[in-house]
């Protein structure tokens, strides 16, 4: 088990798991958030190769349209 820190919330995961396998589970469409991993910015590109490690830290940010 992972434990993930996701808005400054405790999350545990199965390992391994992708990021963009972790989004998913959290109901989240990859293509509408921006995620920081560990202070550094995850270029959407590289969603599907990046590793989870216990301890990180994520903060994703919800992309919400309007006018």
């Amino acid at each position: 088990m992972l434990k993930i820190i996701v808005n400054g919330d405790e999350k545990r995961v199965e390992a391994p798991v992708h990021l963009q396998s972790f989004l998913e589970g959290l109901k989240l469409d990859p293509k509408k958030v921006a995620v920081e991993r560990n202070l550094e910015i995850v270029p959407k590109s590289t969603f599907s190769n990046v590793m989870l490690a216990d301890g990180d830290r994520l903060e994703i940010v919800h992309f919400i349209g309007g006018g």
